[in-house]
């Protein structure tokens, strides 16, 4: 395994990957999410590169990106155990040198949920993928479903520039309780833990539930969520899964989205159904 930390090198070094070659991007403090995004990519390609970098551009001024978990001896250590074959971890100067004022911003979904929550942070999410995509030369780029909406905002921008490879999209990887692994869960407290777990309880729990409208399902959803006093939700969102515009009727299926405040975390969980309530 290879650690690259210049652009230059990585520039060099992908030349010399045997194809077909593998990218799972992230931002380090890796988990079983990441793990199975990269057992993914090393079960369908010969090379797969590893990228750990904590975006700036993608944080909002009030975010956590100075709190952001950061342990790179330990991802190393994880990485060993793992058949990555180089892995990417250029400094924000780097990778933003100065004069840097060159942004993607994917119109489609950029002003959608997330977007909508925190305005400007997929045009960060676009840009560092897009330099990625390039730099790496991917045949595949693995993603977690856990973050729908930044898939569908990637798979656009790769369809729109034509930077080659296919998106692969993994099901959201989830903890023994049901919540969904991520790095922002280190932040909860016990009795937060606990309460996260009602975000799926809650979408687990529309399975089966026919003919429902979709103002039925984000009524389920709300009054689960507010049973739990830890818990305040900023949306509930039923859409199309390809497009993300608001259903007035499931015909097909549906993706269904939360986002909401467990103490002063926010996570972020979602479900695709059918409308005969199967779980996709």
């Amino acid at each position: 395994m290879e650690v690259i930390t210049s652009v230059k090198d990585m520039r060099e070094s992908i030349f010399k990957l045997p194809r077909s070659i593998g990218l799972v991007p992230t931002m380090g403090d890796l988990h079983q999410g990441h793990q199975e995004l990269i057992n993914c990519s090393s079960t369908d390609n010969v090379s797969t590169i590893v990228s750990i970098f904590v975006n700036p551009l993608q944080f909002l001024p009030n975010e956590d990106f100075e709190e952001y978990p950061r342990n790179i001896d330990r991802d190393l250590e994880i990485l060993k155990d793992l058949n990555v074959d180089l892995v990417f971890i250029p400094t924000i100067d780097e990778f933003y040198p100065p004069g840097f004022s060159t942004y993607i911003d994917v119109e489609k979904f950029s002003d959608k949920l997330e977007g909508k929550s925190r305005p400007g942070h997929f045009r960060g999410v676009a840009t560092v993928v897009c330099k990625l995509l390039v730099l790496c030369r991917p045949d595949y780029a693995y993603f977690g479903q856990k973050d729908a909406q930044q898939v569908l905002l990637i798979r656009q921008m790769n369809r729109d520039l034509n930077l080659g490879g296919s998106i692969v999209t993994i099901p959201t990887v989830r903890d023994v309780d049901g919540v969904a692994f991520s790095s922002r869960n280190k932040y909860l407290s016990s009795n937060e833990r606990k309460a996260a777990r009602t975000l799926y309880q809650s979408l687990e729990n529309l399975q089966g539930l026919k003919s429902s409208t979709p103002e039925e399902l984000k009524n389920a959803i709300s009054s689960a969520l507010a049973k739990e006093p830890l818990i305040q939700i900023d949306y509930v969102n039923i859409s199309d899964p390809d497009t993300l515009e608001e259903l007035n009727l499931i015909e097909k299926k549906c993706l269904i989205s939360i986002a909401a405040y467990v103490g002063k975390v926010r996570l972020i969980d979602n479900l695709v159904l059918d409308n005969t309530g199967v779980k996709f």
